[in-house]
C-alpha cells in the first residue's frame, strides 16, 4: 500500500525492492518446490474420482456411501482451506506449508490400509484438512516473492509442474487397478504412493525461505531484510548491473491494520463478492469433469479399465493446458482469460456429455481439460493479486474453502441429474454454471495484471508496477 499524501519513507519497503528484482535462482527454485507440493494437490483431487468404479465395486457402495467418498476430501478441504489460510498469516507461509503438507502425508497412507468405506471416508476427510490449503498457501506465497512483471508467469509454471499429477493419477490408475502387487489391491498403492511423494516434499519444503513480505508486515523486518538483501546480491552478480531504484512510496499496510473484516469494506467488498461467486461456480467446470468422468463414461456402457483408459488419455490436456496458459498469462488481462477459458469449458463439456464414439469423448475430454487448466492458471493467479500482504492467505483462503465445500456438495447435485437425465444434461448444468461464471467476471472482476500486490487498489486501475531489470 502507499503511504499517504506528503509522507516520505524512511526507506524502502521490502516489498518495493522485492518488486524491482528480475526472476533469479531462488525464484525459480521457490517455483518448482511449490509446483512439486501441488503435484499432490492435484493427484489428491482427482484419485477418488478415477477409482471412483472400483471403490463402488470393492466396497459396495450404495448412491449415499458413493458420495461421501467422493465428497469427504472436499468437506476436509473446505475446513483446511478456512483455517490454514488464516494460520498462514499469523505463522508465515513456511511453517503453514509444513503442518498441511504432513497432515496429508500421514492421512493418505492411512487411507491406503481403509476396511471399509467409513474408514475411506474419514481418512480421506482429515488428508483434505492437510491438502486444503495447498492452493492459498502457494498463491500467496509465489505472489508475495515474485515481480509483478513475471508473476503470472511464473505461478503458471508452477501448476503446470502440479497439473502433471492428473494423468499421473489416471495412468497409474490403470495400470495398478487391475494388479495385486504383494497381495495388495492396486487401488490402496494410489493411496501409498501420495503419501510417500508428499513426505519427501515436505522435507524439501524445509529449506524455503518465509516470505520477506510477510516477515515485514508482522514487523519481523531485520529478518527478512536478510533474504531480500541475498536475493539482490544474487540478482546482481546474475546480470553484471546495479539493480534499479525501488518505488519509494510502496509501503505495505502493517498486520494489525488489515483484518478480515476488510474483506468486506471498500475498496475489497467488490473484490470479494466477485471471488466468492466466482470460486463457487468455477468448481461445476473444473471438478465437474475429475469427478464424474469415469462415472459418465460407465453410464454410457463402457466398463472400468476402458474408462479409466479414456479418461486418463482426457487428463493429459491438464499439463498441456497449462503449459498453454504460461505464454498468455501476461499478455492478457486476467479477467479476460478467466471467462474466455470459462467459454471454453462450456462448449466442450457439452460435446463431451452428447458424445457417443470413443473418438469424439476422448477429442472433447481432451480438449475440455485443455480449457480447464487455462482457466485454472488464470482463477490462481488473479485470486492472489486481489489483497494485500497482511491479509492475502485469509482472504485466499476463504475463497478456496467455499470452493471446497462447493466440490464436496457436487457429487449431490451432478450424480443425481446424470442418473435421471444423462451424460448430456450434466455438463448442461455446468455450461450454465460457466455462463453466470462468465457474467460474474465481467461485470464484478478488476484488472490485476502487472501490478504491485501491495499497490493501493483505489489508485492502481491500470496503472503497471516497474519491471525488473532482466527477463525471465
Amino acid at each position: 500500500m502507499q503511504t499517504p499524501a506528503g509522507a516520505v519513507p524512511a526507506s524502502p519497503s521490502l516489498a518495493a525492492r522485492l518488486d524491482r528484482l528480475p526472476i533469479g535462482r531462488t525464484h525459480r527454485l521457490v517455483t518448482a518446490v511449490v509446483g512439486v507440493g501441488l503435484f499432490f494437490d492435484a493427484y489428491e483431487n482427482f484419485l477418488a474420482g478415477t477409482i471412483s468404479k472400483v471403490l463402488q465395486r470393492d466396497f459396495a457402495l450404495g448412491g449415499t456411501s458413493l458420495k461421501l467418498v467422493l465428497a469427504s476430501a472436499f468437506v476436509g478441504q473446505f475446513l483446511g482451506a478456512l483455517v490454514l489460510g488464516r494460520v498462514a498469516d499469523r505463522i508465515g507461509r513456511r511453517t503453514a506449508f509444513l503442518v498441511n503438507i504432513a497432515v496429508y502425508s500421514v492421512f493418505s497412507l492411512v487411507a491406503a490400509y481403509s476396511p471399509n468405506a467409513t474408514w475411506l471416508i474419514v481418512a480421506r476427510f482429515v488428508a483434505g484438512l492437510g491438502i486444503g490449503a495447498e492452493y492459498a498457501l502457494a498463491d500467496s506465497y509465489l505472489a508475495d516473492l515474485l515481480p509483478p512483471d513475471r508473476r503470472g508467469r511464473f505461478i503458471s509454471w508452477a501448476y503446470t509442474i502440479s497439473f502433471c499429477g492428473v494423468p499421473a493419477v489416471g495412468f497409474l490408475a490403470l495400470w495398478l487397478v487391475p494388479l495385486t502387487p504383494f497381495g495388495v489391491d492396486g487401488w490402496r498403492w494410489l493411496f501409498v504412493i501420495g503419501a510417500l511423494g508428499a513426505a519427501v516434499v515436505w522435507f524439501v519444503r524445509r529449506g524455503l525461505p518465509e516470505s520477506p513480505r510477510w516477515l515485514e508486515v508482522v514487523g519481523r523486518r531485520e529478518e527478512g531484510e536478510r533474504e531480500v538483501a541475498r536475493m539482490e546480491a544474487e540478482a546482481e552478480a546474475a546480470t553484471g548491473r546495479p539493480l534499479p531504484a525501488p518505488d519509494a512510496a510502496l509501503q505495505p499496510l502493517p498486520a494489525a491494520s488489515v483484518r478480515l473484516s476488510s474483506l468486506f469494506r471498500p475498496p475489497y467488498a467488490r473484490r470479494t463478492t466477485m471471488l466468492w461467486i466466482l470460486s463457487g461456480l468455477e468448481v461445476f467446470g473444473y471438478y465437474g469433469f475429475g469427478t464424474l468422468a469415469p462415472l459418465v463414461l460407465s453410464a454410457k456402457g463402457y466398463g472400468i479399465v476402458a474408462s479409466i483408459g479414456y479418461t486418463a488419455v482426457s487428463y493429459l490436456g491438464y499439463p498441456l493446458g497449462s503449459l498453454l496458459a504460461v505464454p498468455i498469462v501476461e499478455r492478457l488481462e486476467r479477467k479476460h482469460l478467466v471467462m474466455a477459458s470459462a467459454a471454453g469449458m462450456a462448449v466442450f463439456g457439452l460435446a463431451f456429455g452428447f458424445a457417443g464414439s470413443p473418438a469424439l469423448i476422448v477429442g472433447a475430454g481432451f480438449l475440455y481439460t485443455i480449457c480447464s487448466n487455462v482457466f485454472s492458471n488464470a482463477y490462481h493467479v488473479y485470486l492472489a493479486e486481489q489483497y494485500p500482504t497482511a491479509v492475502r492467505g485469509t482472504a485466499a483462503g476463504a475463497a478456496y474453502s467455499l470452493s471446497k465445500i462447493v466440490t464436496g456438495a457436487l457429487p449431490f447435485v451432478l450424480l443425481p441429474v446424470l442418473d435421471g437425465a444423462g451424460s448430456g444434461w450434466t455438463f448442461a448444468v455446468v455450461a450454465v454454471a460457466m455462463g453466470l461464471l462468465i457474467l460474474n467476471v465481467a461485470v464484478l472482476g478488476t484488472r490485476t495484471r502487472g501490478v504491485s500486490v501491495d499497490a493501493d487498489p483505489r489508485s492502481t486501475q491500470g496503472r503497471r508496477a516497474p519491471s525488473g531489470v532482466a527477463g525471465g
